[in-house]
């Protein structure tokens, strides 16, 4: 089963990694900031997620913890 919480920190942990803040993150792909906190009780919804994954240049299997390779399959 998916934890929201592992969800939020890969998605952190990706944006740290490529220097890029939260704030910005949600702003560029459309979201309110409030979308991270909101994680703590609840998934995000499939497409926002993509959005995210998509902005990360990384696959949503990465952020779900399905696979510990970043890559999207291309």
């Amino acid at each position: 089963m998916y934890n929201s919480q592992d969800v939020a920190q890969s998605i952190k942990k990706m944006s740290k990694d490529k220097n890029i803040t939260i704030k910005k993150l949600l702003e560029d792909v459309g979201l309110g900031f409030n979308t991270m906190s909101n994680m703590k009780t609840s998934m995000p919804k499939a497409d926002n997620l993509a959005k995210i994954a998509d902005y990360l240049d990384c696959s949503v299997d990465y952020l779900l913890g399905r696979t510990d390779n970043p890559e999207v399959n291309k």
